[in-house]
Parts: structure tokens; C-alpha cells; sequence
């Protein structure tokens, strides 16, 4: 088995890589995504439920208030 440190040796230009190429989706490509991972995952997001629900749900409501303070951002500085 390999150490840790090997494994995570240029992680860090995969996640630059990686979010380099999530910056050039568009709203449409992303929401595409999402949908895919949502239906890859729902049975698990199902089966956890009891356990990891309350915090999925309050995960939830601050995405939806960070992406309305930038909606509002954006109105004003646009």
C-alpha cells in the first residue's frame, strides 16, 4: 500500500485543473451535472437520511442565501 504522501503528491494541481475547468461551465452544464450526481447518489442521500439529513438541509438554505446575496450583488454592482 502506498503512503499517504504519495498519493497526494500533485493533488494540488489537480484541484487548480479542476476548478479551472468548473469555472468555464456554463449555469446550463452545471445544473446538468448536478442532476447527474443527484441521480448517481439518491438512493445513498435516501439511505442517510436519518443521519445526515438536518445537516444536508441546513447546507441547503446557506447555499441558497449565499447565492442570493450574490444575485443581489450582482444586481447592484452590474
Amino acid at each position: 500500500m502506498r503512503e499517504l504522501g504519495t498519493l497526494r503528491e500533485g493533488w494540488d494541481t489537480l484541484e487548480a485543473d479542476e476548478t479551472r475547468l468548473l469555472r468555464r461551465l456554463t449555469v446550463h452544464e452545471s445544473i446538468r451535472q448536478w442532476l447527474i450526481l443527484q441521480q448517481t447518489f439518491e438512493s445513498q442521500l435516501q439511505e442517510t437520511a436519518t443521519l445526515f439529513g438536518s445537516e444536508r438541509q441546513t447546507a441547503l438554505a446557506q447555499l441558497q442565501a449565499r447565492l442570493r446575496r450574490l444575485a443581489e450583488w450582482q444586481t447592484n454592482h452590474g
